[in-house]
């Protein structure tokens, strides 16, 4: 029987497809919803991103777990987690608040600024504002 470090791979794998399909189809109810379309009012439009990010949430975990790295314990998982949650209030911004076209997009684009830079603390393992 496999080791649950040598599942890290896989699970890495999966949080990267997750974090993917989590962004792209962001962009896409961000188009759907500028373009005012019935397709967002459609029942499998609107489960779907809860349905990945619990899944993004929970291969998350596993891999904090996994490298024994947790928030509020390590800075850079900290911040990665802030940057995590910048994104969903931003996302939800777009899609829900009444507000015009021009502080949405704006409003998109920071929270795909936020996505690139969990991105980067993924990678470099270390944050700006907290170490």
């Amino acid at each position: 029987m496999e080791t649950f470090y040598s599942l890290y791979p896989a699970f890495k794998h999966m949080h990267m497809t997750l974090i993917a399909t989590s962004v792209l189809f962001f962009l896409v109810r961000f188009v759907l919803h500028m373009r005012k379309s019935p397709v967002l009012e459609k029942k499998a439009i609107k489960i779907a991103p809860h349905v990945i990010d619990t899944f993004l949430l929970l291969s998350g975990l596993i891999l904090c777990f996994s490298i024994k790295q947790y928030p509020f314990v390590d800075p850079w998982m900290t911040e990665k987690l802030g940057a995590v949650v910048a994104y969903i209030v931003l996302a939800t911004i777009v899609l829900k608040a009444n507000r015009n076209t021009l502080f949405k997009v704006f409003a998109a684009f920071g929270a795909i600024g936020w996505v690139v830079y969990a991105a980067k603390l993924a990678i470099l393992k270390q944050g700006v504002l907290l170490g």
